[in-house]
């Protein structure tokens, strides 16, 4: 009986981990347009870009960045190149020093 108990839990495991690894979209996997139709269509999504690299990603216009981030442009890599979208962040002062 325990044996069952353990053989399961391992399989519950082994599931999970395996549904978890692909919960987060790859944009070396996909197009530069399917990336940018993902980031439209959920408004922001956290996206791989490298094997250990990710980060979350917005719409252009849109309310995603909390104040005082905004939407700035970013460059990921895609399967069919360089794909430009927006990821917040805080805009540099316009006042020199």
């Amino acid at each position: 009986m325990p044996i069952r108990k353990i053989a399961f839990c391992a399989a519950a495991m082994i599931v999970a981990v395996t549904n978890f690894a692909d919960a987060r979209p790859d944009t070396r996997k996909m197009t530069c347009a399917q990336t940018q139709a993902l980031i439209q269509s959920r408004h922001a999504a956290v996206l791989s870009t490298g094997a250990n690299t990710y980060d979350r990603y917005v719409r252009q216009f849109g309310n995603e960045c909390d104040a005082p981030y905004v939407p700035m442009v970013d460059y990921v890599p895609a399967s069919d190149g360089r794909c430009m979208v927006y990821r917040c962040e805080e805009p540099a002062p316009m006042v020199p020093d």
